[in-house]
């Protein structure tokens, strides 16, 4: 293949070396993800961050705790880079699209590496505001367009597995964020800018080696042909299914898939503006509007369960929980961990009960556990402070909130992020995880602007607000959100076809459909072969004249032909 580079890794690598190497790229763009978030939570309880640098506070002169004196200017220096993100990965999903995956990459590391040095930079609330801006952008352009990428390469049969890898980088990402802060605050007394100018600092080392590696691997195959380049596109698919002994036929099948779908959406679809998704305008039966608001939500919900808070305030929430200062440090960090190995127990269950059982019981064990913490913290509270009835109730509480975030871990972590890349036509699949990653911006910027407000206010009923949260995400997923595990990304388009915004009426069109349309769903039967039986050589379908997503004229042009075939049988 002339027209790939020799250096690129897909001419060495194929099959599961090729997708892990791959996912290992990924995950270094997640592992940067994870960091940049869990950073701000170590770098708010720096003293000189927070009393010399950006004047919003100052320690209390008996615990040395951080006393804050302007919340609205530590929350809005925090949820600025989400309007970052925001902008960034609508850029992001636009930029994929037309200029490819792997470009769009190494753009969103470039700008987050800029993002990153005038954070570590920065001499007053207000460059710290600009720095985070850019720095926001760059990460909205890497949170766009990593997920699609890494789901248009893998296996319809474990492409929750490997996202779900990828974040458990993510959150080793927090971790390492969490105890490098840690472990800085003991230098000079943890009173000079080093403790928080150089975990900063630090996010700039994993950027710069994805921009350098990121051009040595292949783009997905799904892009390639869905901008003409299907000689490409074929290659880099063979390369990672394979192509010989119980291989052969079923890159051949999947490619299949792809070419007609992409026909089928081009037919369909007239526009595909960010504002025509949004609106639904012009989609027809693709029906890109509801996966817009599909996403968007789901996302935002993801941070008003909790997790936003957890992650960014962790040392708030333990202090509001009776735990002291000098504590608080370690046990955010150890939440980290445990944080972390849960997201182990997605790698998996994901493929094997799917993203609809995996929200459940996530929200189930989530919201029992936030509404335990508020009440134990209230009862701790009720007695002396130091007394063992209010430590036995602190250590409550505090236990809540490592079952939540554990939770968290093996469950709400991954399947918003992974759900918006799984379900968008090829047509605009960057643009429609870009409205997944405004979903969490929207989400995460809003809770964290008004966690420190609700904490000042509510104290530990907020933690109330958190469980009501993971209540209303059951009926809302049952009702509203298809399944999309063990299926093609191009059978995706026949599962939202249906007019109603219901998940079972999805359904039950989903399985008209497929039946109507088998040319779209050749590489979701296992063991089917695209080879000529007698010849060996691999048949290159067209798209079938009467393929449509709509039941109805299908069945119409079925009733035709039948009555055709008996015209011809009776005059014959």
């Amino acid at each position: 293949m002339d027209l790939i580079p020799r250096s690129n890794v897909v001419h060495k690598l194929e099959k599961r070396s090729l997708l892990i190497a791959i996912n290992c790229i990924a995950a270094l763009s997640i592992f940067f993800f994870g960091y940049d978030q869990g950073m701000m939570g170590g770098v708010n309880g720096a003293q000189n961050y927070y009393q010399k640098t950006m004047h919003f506070g100052h320690p209390d002169p008996h615990t040395g705790s951080p006393v804050i004196d302007d919340t609205l200017l530590q929350g809005g220096i925090v949820s600025i880079y989400y309007v970052g993100t925001l902008v960034g990965c609508l850029v992001g999903g636009w930029f994929g699209d037309k200029y490819g995956r792997i470009k769009a990459i190494a753009l969103g590391a470039a700008w987050a590496v800029l993002g990153a040095t005038l954070q570590t930079s920065a001499q007053n609330h207000v460059w710290m505001i600009f720095a985070r801006l850019i720095n926001g952008w760059g990460t909205g352009i890497l949170n766009a367009i990593v997920p699609v990428w890494a789901t248009e390469t893998a296996e319809h049969t474990s492409r929750g597995q490997f996202v779900a890898i990828e974040f458990t980088l993510n959150i080793f990402g927090v971790v390492v964020a969490y105890w490098l802060e840690y472990a800085c605050g003991f230098y000079k007394g943890g009173n000079g800018s080093f403790v928080w100018r150089f975990p900063i600092a630090f996010q700039i080392i994993p950027l710069l080696f994805l921009f350098a590696i990121v051009w040595f691997f292949p783009d997905s195959p799904r892009w390639l042909v869905k901008v003409g380049r299907e000689e490409e596109g074929r290659y880099v698919l063979g390369r990672l299914r394979g192509e010989t002994g119980a291989d052969m036929g079923k890159a051949e099948a999947e490619f299949q898939d792809i070419r007609n779908i992409a026909e089928l959406e081009r037919k369909t679809a007239s526009r595909t503006s960010y504002w025509s998704m949004f609106t639904g305008i012009g989609s027809g039966k693709l029906h890109t509007g509801r996966r817009v608001q599909l996403v968007i939500w789901l996302q935002i919900m993801q941070e008003w369960i909790g997790i936003a808070g957890v992650t960014i305030y962790a040392p708030t929430i333990f202090r509001t929980a009776g735990i002291s200062n000098s504590d608080v440090q370690w046990i955010s960090g150890l939440n980290t961990i445990t944080y972390m190995l849960s997201t182990l127990i997605c790698v998996f269950t994901l493929d094997r009960i799917g993203r609809r059982w995996t929200l459940y019981w996530g929200s189930v064990v989530q919201g029992i556990s936030m509404a335990l913490a508020g009440g134990l913290t209230t009862a701790g509270q009720s007695h002396p402070a130091g007394s063992s009835q209010a430590k036995a109730y602190s250590s409550g509480a505090v236990a809540m909130i490592f079952l939540f975030t554990a939770t968290f871990g093996a469950t709400w972590l991954t399947v918003p992020w992974l759900y918006p890349a799984e379900i968008f036509p090829l047509e605009v699949r960057a643009k429609g995880n870009a409205w997944g990653v405004v979903g969490w911006s929207v989400g995460n910027g809003w809770l964290t602007l008004l966690c420190p407000v609700m904490f000042k206010a509510l104290k530990e009923n907020t933690y109330y607000v958190f469980a009501a949260a993971n209540v209303i995400t059951i009926p809302m997923v049952w009702a509203l959100y298809p399944e999309s595990n063990q299926r093609t990304l191009e059978e995706m388009n026949l599962v939202f076809a249906a007019d109603s915004i219901w998940n079972w009426d999805a359904e039950k069109n989903f399985k008209l459909l497929k039946e109507q349309n088998p040319e779209l769903v050749q590489a979701a039967q296992r063991g089917h072969s695209a080879l000529d039986p007698e010849t060996g050589l691999p048949v290159r379908h067209s798209t079938a004249r009467n393929m449509s997503l709509d039941v109805s004229a299908m069945q119409s042009r079925h009733q035709d032909d039948v009555m055709a075939e008996k015209q011809t049988f009776k005059h014959g």
